[in-house]
C-alpha cells in the first residue's frame, strides 16, 4: 500500500462524517464535545485536503454536495472500522479504574437505578459511573452505551444479553380516581376510561387488543412521551398509567385500578452489553453486579 498518497486527516474525515449523519455544525460538535468553529476548521480542513466541496448551506441548513454524498459513504465505512477498532481495544482492557456508560430508560432510571449505583459505588470507588437516560435503545456497536437495561431481548449476534425478570404492567391511578371509575367485569368496557397515553400511535391498543382490551383515541386524551409527568399528572387524578407493580406498589399515592380484569401486560427485563465490552474488567464487574442486583429487585 502507498501510504504516502494517504494526505487527509482521520480526525478531518470523522469531523466530515459526524456533521453529514447530525445535519448541522451546532449537533455535530455538540455530540463530539467541541466548538462549533473548531468543528468547521476541520471539515475546512478536509476539503483543502481533498480538494473538494463538501457542503453548500441553505439557510440554516448544510447540504451535501454531490461529491460530499459520494465520500459520504467511505467516510461511514471508515467510522465503522474505527468503531470497531475501538471496542476491540476498550475490550482488552483490565483496568478497574474509568467510566462506564449504562443506558436506561425513565422509571428505571429513577425508581430502580439510584439505590444500585450507591451500592456499587460504595463497593468499586474507582468505577466512574454515566448513566445516559432515554427511553429508545441506544446503539451499544457506536458506543452510545457500554450496558443497556431493555425491555426487549436483542437480535445482534455481537450483543450479549442476560434477562433478569418479567416486568408485570398494571393500570394505576389515585384512590379517588380509582373509586369513581365505573364497575367493569371485562376489559371491553373500557370506552369511557381516560388513560395518560405515550403518543399519538396505536402501538399500546394494539398489543392490548389480543387480550380482550377495546382502547381507542378517545381513551388517550392527555399524552406525554415524559413518563415521569405521567406519573405525576396520574397522581393530580388526570387519569390512569400503565405502570410496573413493583414500582408503582411503593407509591402511597397509586393503587390498580380493574384488578380483577389482570394486568395488562408482562416486558421482559433484559440487561445488554457489547460481546467485546464483556471481556473489559471494569465493564464485566458493573454487567455483573447490576445483573445481581436488578434481577432480585425485579
Amino acid at each position: 500500500m502507498n501510504w504516502k498518497s494517504i494526505k487527509f486527516d482521520w480526525n478531518h474525515t470523522r469531523a466530515f462524517l459526524v456533521t453529514a449523519e447530525e445535519g448541522t455544525l451546532s449537533a455535530a460538535a455538540k455530540a463530539l464535545g467541541m466548538t462549533q468553529p473548531t468543528l468547521s476548521r476541520q471539515v475546512a480542513a478536509l476539503e483543502a485536503e481533498t480538494n473538494t466541496t463538501l457542503f453548500e448551506r441553505v439557510g440554516q441548513r448544510l447540504v451535501l454536495t454531490d461529491s460530499g454524498v459520494e465520500l459520504l459513504e467511505h467516510a461511514r465505512t471508515m467510522g465503522s472500522a474505527a468503531m470497531q477498532f475501538s471496542l476491540a481495544a476498550t475490550g482488552q482492557s483490565q483496568q478497574i479504574e474509568g467510566t462506564v456508560v449504562i443506558s436506561a430508560g425513565e422509571l428505571d432510571a429513577v425508581f430502580r437505578l439510584p439505590k444500585v449505583i450507591a451500592k456499587l459505588r460504595n463497593i468499586e470507588p474507582g468505577i466512574n459511573i454515566e448513566v445516559v437516560v432515554t427511553n429508545e435503545a441506544s446503539d451499544l456497536k457506536r458506543r452510545e452505551a457500554d450496558i443497556a437495561i431493555r425491555n426487549f431481548r436483542p437480535t445482534q449476534q455481537d450483543l450479549i444479553a442476560k434477562k433478569l425478570a418479567d416486568e408485570v404492567i398494571w393500570l394505576y391511578g389515585t384512590r379517588d380516581y380509582v373509586q369513581q371509575l365505573p364497575a367493569l367485569s371485562q376489559p371491553t368496557e373500557l370506552a369511557g376510561v381516560q388513560i395518560i397515553g405515550f403518543d399519538q400511535s396505536d402501538a399500546i391498543s394494539e398489543i392490548l387488543k389480543p387480550k380482550g382490551w377495546s382502547l381507542s383515541k378517545q381513551n388517550f386524551q392527555l399524552i406525554t412521551s415524559f413518563q415521569l409527568l405521567q406519573f405525576e399528572l396520574c397522581k393530580e387524578g388526570l387519569g390512569l398509567i400503565f405502570f410496573p407493580e413493583n414500582m408503582a406498589d411503593k407509591q402511597p399515592k397509586l393503587v390498580r385500578a380493574f384488578e380483577h380484569i389482570g394486568p395488562a401486560m408482562e416486558l421482559p427485563i433484559w440487561l445488554v452489553c457489547h460481546q467485546e465490552l464483556r471481556t473489559n474488567l471494569r465493564v464485566r464487574r458493573v454487567f455483573d453486579f447490576l445483573g445481581s442486583e436488578l434481577g432480585q429487585s425485579s
